[in-house]
């Protein structure tokens, strides 16, 4: 049991040359985060056009994903002079406050997610983050199926209060971060989908990946402004 805290910033580029610092920051940031007291796991993350899986980028909406050995750490994230520089320069900016439910899998090799000991059982908001690395023998059928597997999701599904397609890199890496009113709605959606359960099963069946992660988080907190999101 554990005391990390995981956040993840969103971040939403309207002008041009805000699209262009945010790509660039995709390098640039790396050697700020290494000096960052108490980061244990980062990943710098685009995504994907819409709300689910696509190849396509979407270069308006970036993600850091930072996890810290404690909550006074992970506070410590949204007052630095990195983050006012993401704040400084985005048209819209939130950070979620997270910790661990469950978490299995890999990310870069390694297991960055501790299930916390700090779990608040009056908080109901349950974030989902599933990654992987897909085969590059893979590719093609993997991207001809996503589209009608993650169909559903795109809908007015119960209790969905936000999700999107992020990742490393593009078409190879990928993720889905979403996020539920709570844990009843999340299950409703994954066993209650038929796509989701075929896509599940072809998974399996294909081997697609070489690297993959689940994971389930409390949102404890949101600092500032996204579609709505709060706790």
């Amino acid at each position: 049991m554990s005391s990390q805290t995981t956040c993840i910033t969103l971040c939403k580029y309207d002008t041009l040359a805000g699209k262009a610092w945010a790509f660039w920051m995709m390098q640039a940031a790396h050697g700020m985060l290494a000096e960052a007291e108490g980061l244990t796991f980062y990943k710098l993350m685009g995504s994907g056009k819409g709300n689910g899986f696509n190849p396509w980028p979407d270069w308006s909406t970036y993600a850091v994903l930072t996890t810290w050995q404690d909550e006074a750490a992970a506070r410590a994230w949204t007052a630095s002079p990195l983050y006012r520089r993401y704040a400084d320069k985005t048209d819209q900016i939130a950070t979620l406050y997270m910790r661990c439910i469950k978490s299995h899998g890999e990310w870069s090799a390694q297991q960055p997610f501790e299930v916390s000991s700090h779990l608040d059982p009056n908080i109901a908001t349950v974030a989902v983050t599933t990654r992987a690395t897909i085969k590059v023998k893979h590719l093609r059928k993997f991207w001809r199926y996503v589209p009608t597997s993650s169909r559903p999701i795109h809908s007015e599904t119960p209790g969905l209060l936000y999700t999107k397609g992020i990742g490393e890199v593009p078409v190879i890496n990928m993720a889905t971060f979403s996020v539920w009113a709570d844990m009843d709605c999340v299950k409703a959606y994954a066993y209650g989908s038929k796509e989701h359960q075929t896509a599940i099963k072809m998974t399996r069946q294909h081997d697609w990946y070489s690297e993959e992660l689940f994971a389930r988080w409390q949102v404890f907190d949101v600092v500032g402004q996204w579609e709505g999101l709060r706790v």
